[in-house]
């Protein structure tokens, strides 16, 4: 239910009152008194106040940046679910139909980066627009995490995959691409470095 403007619910009339315009004043002053002379006010902070009113972050839909797991979405359909001996636990979800990568290709792709228990960490999609930025990458385990290598060898050009990457498989030192190249997100990524990751990545062309 939307809640009401302040100025609204202050001119609202009490349960069982009598209009303001029949009731002398100094008698309103004096029932008012007697009835909330208990009452002791206290300052609300800032933020409950806001929620109460209905105007603040939950009311309004918008959630903390930082606080917030990623939206709920549909879940994609999984064609099959590969796990390699590597220990890289790989979901088809689209199987593409151009040419297929191979080890030491150059390839273009997309990705979404998150921690295992869902939560954002980074991409080359941009959340609110939909703009995207792919990167270039080798398929070469001297350059990119290994378990990326692992998921982008054998893919054909349009499809995409899920991945769950173990640390051993990831980010072991800080020279290993896909990274960042803004401070922030490049700090939240390496962060989680021992932690396993999971990559949402979509293939788009071999260079």
């Amino acid at each position: 239910m939307q809640a009401l403007p302040f100025q609204t619910l202050a001119q609202l009339p009490c349960a069982f009152s009598l209009p303001a315009s029949k009731r002398p004043k100094d008698v309103m002053d004096k029932h008012l008194h007697n009835r909330y002379a208990s009452i002791t006010v206290k300052s609300l902070p800032r933020r409950v106040f806001l929620q109460l009113m209905g105007t603040g972050p939950i009311s309004l839909g918008i959630n903390p940046v930082f606080a917030a797991p990623v939206q709920e979405m549909k879940e994609p359909e999984v064609i099959r679910t590969l796990k390699l001996s590597s220990g890289v636990r790989i979901q088809e979800i689209i199987e593409g139909e151009g040419p297929e990568a191979h080890d030491g290709d150059f390839v273009q792709l997309n990705y979404v980066c998150r921690r295992a228990n869902g939560y954002f960490v980074h991409s080359t999609v941009d959340q609110f627009s939909g703009e995207s930025s792919p990167v270039t990458l080798p398929l070469d385990e001297n350059q990119i995490i290994r378990g990326l290598k692992d998921v982008l060898t054998g893919m054909r050009v349009g499809g995409k995959r899920r991945a769950l990457i173990p640390p051993s498989l990831g980010y072991i030192n800080e020279n290993l691409k896909p990274i960042p190249d803004e401070f922030g997100p490049r700090r939240s990524l390496l962060s989680h470095a021992k932690e396993p990751l999971i990559f949402e990545v979509q293939l788009l062309k071999i260079l």
